[in-house]
């Protein structure tokens, strides 16, 4: 949330008080008090409390797919491009501990809310891009056969059981320390024989 305008900073009040007081203890008011912002402005924004909720989310899964898909350029290797899923994951998430840790949490609230469908249809359009550049390795035979989804369950599954352990404070190893293992892990897990 690195630009400086009104709604980011109304955001970034918001995942201050979610983080500090959990998301359920987190009024409005709260929000507002911490941004500065007027009532209007929150509401103008983002309607009430859930879509203040509803931002937050797709601007986290926006930002670490933004971070992925710059990476992902059409002459990458495939081991580059698997690996490249892994560490973009563990550089977000180690930059940004508070927002990955709500992001995690708050999925299915955001699913089950009046935003799920413009979740699901900025997960829907991130997977064709993603798939897009995965299409080209996998029709020169560069991965394993298995259906898509699996392949996204295989490659980001171990690097996204440590970061919640990580982010739980589970784990006495910091997850950047496991960035390359968790990366070279999933590469060995898709590759083709």
């Amino acid at each position: 949330m690195a630009r400086s305008t009104r709604k980011q900073e109304i955001l970034q009040a918001a995942l201050a008080c979610f983080t500090e007081l959990g998301v359920e203890g987190t009024t409005i008011e709260m929000i507002r008090d911490r941004s500065g912002a007027s009532i209007g402005s929150l509401y103008h924004h983002f309607g009430n409390r859930e879509g203040i909720i509803a931002a937050l989310y797709l601007e986290g899964i926006g930002e670490y797919a933004a971070l992925l898909e710059a990476g992902l350029v059409c002459t990458l290797e495939a081991e580059a491009c698997v690996k490249l899923f892994v560490t973009c994951y563990v550089d977000w998430v180690v930059a940004n501990p508070d927002w990955a840790r709500f992001v995690m949490h708050n999925r299915g609230r955001v699913e089950a809310g009046e935003c799920g469908d413009r979740l699901r249809e900025a997960n829907r359009a991130h997977g064709q891009r993603i798939g897009a550049v995965l299409k080209r390795h996998r029709e020169a035979g560069a991965f394993r056969r298995m259906p898509g989804d699996c392949f996204v369950s295989v490659v980001i599954g171990p690097v996204h059981d440590m970061a919640r352990n990580w982010l739980a404070g589970r784990s006495g190893t910091p997850l950047a320390e496991c960035r390359e293992l968790l990366a070279e892990i999933a590469w060995d897990s898709v590759r083709a024989g």
